[in-house]
Order: C-alpha cells, then sequence, then structure tokens
C-alpha cells in the first residue's frame, strides 16, 4: 500500500556516481526527498552548496548521523569506507542505500545484513543493471522459455581503454574492493546470479591485457600484474548450464559483444551497453521520451529452432517500455513505506552471495583451480 510519508534522504559523496546515477532518481521519486548532501571539500565548480542552496550541506558523515529529520543514508563513496559508513548510519537509525560494489568481503555483506536486521532498518545495494533494458530483454527470453534450457550463457563488459584508471578503480587494491572485477565484474556475476541463482563451482583467469600479462605474475619491468580483464566460467551441473563472464578492456569492435545465450530451442545474441549511462552523462533527464530506449541498429538477434530443424531468424528489440534505473529507487521507496526487508529490490543477503561468488572467482584466479561456492 503506497505510503503518503515522504522520507528525507541524505547523499554521501559528491562525486559522478552521486550526480549521474543517484540524485536525478532521487528527486523523480515523489516519496523521497533529497534533503542533505555530504561533500568534504566542495570547491569552485565543484560544490554541493552551490549546485543545491536550498539543502543542508555537511563536511563530515557525523554531522550529517546527527541530523533526527534524515531517513534514508546513500552511500555514494569508494569501496573501502563502505562497511564503516553503513555500520555508522545504520547504527544511527537510518536506512542505507549503498552503492556497488557494496564491501570487499561476503563476512562483511553478513554483518551488515545482521546489523540492518537488528536495528530494524533496510539496506538495499544499488545493483542498477538489473533494470538495464537489455537484461530486461534477456530475462523474459528465459522466463518465457523461448530459448528452452539455456546451456551456454555469456555476458560481456567490453571496451577500449589503454589509460589505467586514475580513480578508485584503478587505484584501490582488489582485496579491497578495487579492479575489474569488482567494478564491471559485480553488475555481470550479479545479472548470472539474479536468472540462476548460484552456481556450483567457478573457474577464472584474471589478465592485465595492458601489461600482456596473466595474473597473478610480473610485468617485464618486474612490477606486480595489475590485472584489469577476465574470463570467468560458473558452472550449475544441475542443468549444465555453463555462464561465461567476460570483462576487456582492449576490445576496438565499434559495436561490443553483450550477450549470447544458447538454449535447447534457441540463441539470442545482442550487441552495445544500455543506453542509459552515456544518456544521464550527456545531460537527457529521465522523463525524456527516449530515455533507456536504443535506436534499431541496436536490436538483438533471435535464432528459433522450428519444426523440421528450419531455423528462423529476426531482429528483437528490447522490451518496452523499457525498465530504468527509476525503477530500483521506486522499489526502494515502497519498501521503504512498507518497512519489509521481503520488499528491498537487492538486499544485503543477495549482494552476500554475489560476493561469495567473486570470492570464489578471486581464488580460482589466484590458485589456477575450479573452485567450490561456500554455502
Amino acid at each position: 500500500m503506497a505510503s503518503s510519508k515522504q522520507f528525507n534522504v541524505g547523499v554521501v559523496g559528491y562525486g559522478m556516481s552521486a550526480k549521474i546515477f543517484h540524485i536525478p532518481f532521487i528527486k523523480a521519486t515523489p516519496s523521497l526527498k533529497l534533503h542533505s548532501i555530504l561533500q568534504r571539500s566542495p570547491k569552485p565548480g565543484d560544490s554541493a552548496p552551490a549546485d543545491y542552496p536550498d539543502l543542508q550541506h555537511h563536511t563530515a558523515l557525523d554531522s550529517l548521523l546527527a541530523d533526527p529529520a534524515l531517513d534514508v543514508v546513500v552511500l555514494c563513496t569508494t569501496p573501502p569506507t563502505h562497511f564503516a559508513f553503513a555500520t555508522a548510519a545504520l547504527e544511527a537509525g537510518k536506512h542505507v542505500f549503498c552503492e556497488k560494489p557494496f564491501v570487499p568481503t561476503s563476512a562483511e555483506a553478513a554483518q551488515l545484513a545482521a546489523l540492518a536486521a537488528q536495528q530494524n532498518k533496510l539496506l538495499c545495494v544499488y545493483q542498477n543493471r538489473r533494470y538495464d533494458a537489455d537484461f530486461a530483454t534477456v530475462s523474459q527470453l528465459i522466463k518465457d522459455g523461448t530459448l528452452g534450457r539455456v546451456v551456454e550463457f555469456e555476458t560481456h563488459f567490453d571496451r577500449y581503454k589503454m589509460e589505467h584508471p586514475t580513480n578508485w578503480k584503478g587505484t584501490v587494491p582488489m582485496e579491497q574492493g578495487g579492479g575489474a572485477v569488482y567494478d564491471l565484474g559485480t553488475h555481470l556475476v550479479d545479472q548470472v546470479y539474479t536468472l540462476f541463482g548460484m552456481p556450483a563451482t567457478v573457474y577464472a583467469k584474471f589478465v592485465s591485457q595492458r601489461q600482456g600479462k596473466f595474473y597473478p605474475g610480473s610485468a617485464p619491468d618486474g612490477s606486480a600484474v595489475d590485472p584489469d580483464s577476465l574470463t570467468a566460467h560458473l558452472y550449475y551441473p544441475d542443468t549444465g548450464l555453463t555462464a561465461i563472464v567476460r570483462i576487456g578492456v582492449l576490445s576496438v569492435e565499434t559495436q561490443q559483444p553483450r550477450f549470447w545465450i544458447r538454449g535447447s530451442k534457441g540463441s539470442y545474441t545482442k550487441k552495445g551497453l544500455d543506453t542509459q549511462e552515456p544518456q544521464l552523462k550527456s545531460g537527457m533527464t529521465t522523463s525524456d521520451a527516449k530515455f533507456g530506449r536504443e535506436g534499431p541498429e541496436w536490436a538483438g538477434k533471435l535464432a528459433i529452432l522450428g519444426e523440421g530443424g528450419a531455423v528462423s531468424q529476426r531482429d528483437l528489440p528490447n522490451v518496452e517500455p523499457p525498465p530504468t534505473y527509476a525503477k530500483i529507487y521506486e522499489s526502494f521507496a515502497r519498501a521503504l513505506a512498507s518497512g519489509k526487508e521481503e520488499d528491498v529490490p537487492v538486499p544485503a543477503s543477495q549482494a552476500r552471495d554475489v560476493l561469495k561468488i567473486i570470492e570464489a572467482v578471486q581464488e580460482s584466479g589466484k590458485t589456477g583451480r575450479e573452485v567450490p561456492i561456500s554455502s
């Protein structure tokens, strides 16, 4: 049941995550009110107080959390800060919406889930790519049985970026939630988990495509290899499914691969990433009729096995209307209104499971072994 209550939201951090992926959707959700922003060091050209003069502004977490009017804290800071900040916010009696990657370890995720339950507060993780239009299309194909029993599910996040990232994605160690496996891999693994649940085992290889070396190992100059790319196989023996997660940084295609799915009745391929991120970065508003929609040249390709073994092939546009990142905020707002953990769109328990898979991927990459997923 809808609630007339409006929840005051405080955003911690004022980088791209806050400006592009959170604030526009908070403002577009009727039962949420953008109430306050924490920016440690505002400066000319990058100042939350200048951009939002009517809000409450803070430079320290303690002062933000001390505000009794604040209901929800949205964490848009770097991964190593998430556990401590989420803990402090929950202990202060605030609901928490945390950017991905959630926390570096499944143990920390479990601790935060337990603390949220103890405090009777909701804790959600921003796995926004569950709301990509292409993923919604894939989900519908699998749910409807169009492809039959899925035997191979290949998901890509490829790009060409020879330059090493200078933000947390390239400076925070993998063990602390940095690098490709947490930045992009979290999205891909979460989508596989959403569709198929926990795999039994994983086998993975990390590589630095920029340096031309596998991980673990050393570069030609003797320095340690920083893995920027990944190929991971997730195995589901009960159905014979292999899910393949691929991340690459030296892919020059103008239409990058996204999905390749093979089933007993059909196959589906898709190129190109979801349009929402570049649209938001370009300044498009969430109310624009084109938001979340792509051109017909990006339609997926569907091949279906017919009677007598004949194969029919056709273009398959994404589902209409496309889901957008507004949906995760709308769902979270409904959960706040109901107060029920089961209404949270991405609960910490699911993020914990995804982290267990990522931990197994890391172990496999380090040891060269196929690694079982812990229960």
